[in-house]
């Protein structure tokens, strides 16, 4: 059983829980001599951390990472490497009064029918923590894509493109606004009306649900493992295996269920750079024809609910099933949407890492006649 491993090679385990010691995860399959040290790694690992900005939980954790394995003097050995991050600001006693109370929205009731054992606090291992480890790992596939020879011009970039009522017009897409302001998000004026947004729902007690588009420029063509394991396929799945993820769409997605043919091709033409990239005069399809990538900027767009935790009375049941009311207490995220930003884009990068390796195995050329 790997349900908690991602990618076939280069594969991600991730362990750890909300409140015990640490997360972590451990990579397999990362070639040797990759450039690789905790300063690679950290500046990712901010950009998600908790704590540093008021929008997002008051939960404050540095998320310092260890590499504790798989790198020595300053390159990958090729051997598994082991990534830590310590939970120092631990508070399993807010979750005391939930020991027996399933929390709407969450995962509660679901791993008690599965496991028959649950841990209570923050969740345990669906909690949002966990999503540590994954952008640590996705800095690791980053630095080894920018090494490789075919896919070292793959740049990733995330941001929030709705929150709540609030969307953002992405036809004025800015990367360097996108750290700019605590929403990740890439339209300036948009930003502040996320703002205004926000505060009037954690000021009644609520929350929002928001949608993080990803793009992925100078990614290869030919990138896609068709029929059952297809790029885009891959890249939807990895969206959806992040916390409070419920959609994905790549490219124009459900809009092109309104559209018709000669509208959502993607027309060619004998580009004059004699790249293939540029034989496409649109992206309708989102970098990703037939499971394979074109070589244009792959899209995605992933829905992230509300966060389930709130201020505001609930109906649920406790473990016997009989009916409770709860108010959630803690440290929660009034729109955990904002947070998914680097998460969704740390896993773009692991997706596109594992097939980056695939790849090298598919294609042999020949060469002065032989293979």
């Amino acid at each position: 059983m790997n349900n908690n491993t991602f990618g076939r090679l280069f594969s991600v385990v991730t362990f750890g829980e909300s409140h015990g010691p640490a997360v972590g995860c451990i990579i397999d399959g990362c070639p040797a001599g990759v450039p690789l040290a905790e300063s690679d790694i950290q500046p990712m690992l901010d950009r998600r951390r908790p704590g540093r900005r008021p929008e997002v939980s008051i939960r404050r954790e540095d998320d310092q990472v260890r590499i504790l394995s798989g790198v020595f003097e300053g390159a990958t050995t090729g051997h598994p490497i082991c990534l830590l991050m310590e939970n120092r600001d631990q508070r399993p006693d807010d979750y005391e009064t939930l020991r027996h109370i399933f929390r709407p929205g969450h995962a509660d009731a679901t791993h008690e029918v599965k496991y028959g054992i649950r841990d209570h606090r923050g969740g345990g291992r669906s909690s949002a923590r966990e999503t540590a480890a994954r952008v640590a790992a996705g800095a690791v596939a980053r630095r080894m894509l920018m090494e490789s020879q075919t896919c070292n011009r793959i740049r990733v970039t995330a941001g929030l493109v709705r929150l709540g009522n609030v969307m953002a017009d992405v036809s004025r897409w800015r990367d360097d606004a996108i750290d700019s302001n605590p929403f990740f998000c890439p339209d300036p004026d948009a930003a502040k009306a996320m703002a205004r947004e926000l505060e009037d729902a954690a000021g009644k007690g609520d929350s929002l649900g928001g949608i993080v588009e990803a793009r992925a420029a100078g990614v290869p063509p030919g990138l896609g493992e068709p029929a059952h394991d297809r790029l885009d396929a891959r890249i939807a799945q990895a969206c959806m295996g992040v916390n409070a993820v419920k959609g994905v769409e790549i490219g124009d997605g459900f809009m092109a269920a309104a559209a018709r043919g000669s509208g959502n091709n993607d027309p060619m033409r004998s580009p004059a750079s004699g790249a293939f990239a540029d034989a496409f005069l649109a992206n309708h399809a989102g970098g990703v024809l037939g499971g394979i990538s074109t070589g244009q900027t792959i899209v995605v767009r992933a829905a992230v609910k509300p966060t389930p935790s709130i201020r505001l009375p609930q109906q649920t049941v406790n473990a016997s099933l009989e009916n409770v009311d709860v108010e959630v207490g803690g440290r929660h995220d009034p729109a955990v949407a904002i947070r998914a930003v680097p998460v969704v884009g740390a896993m773009l990068w692991l997706t596109l890492a594992d097939f980056a390796l695939l790849n090298m195995t598919r294609r042999i050329r020949k060469q002065g006649g032989g293979l």
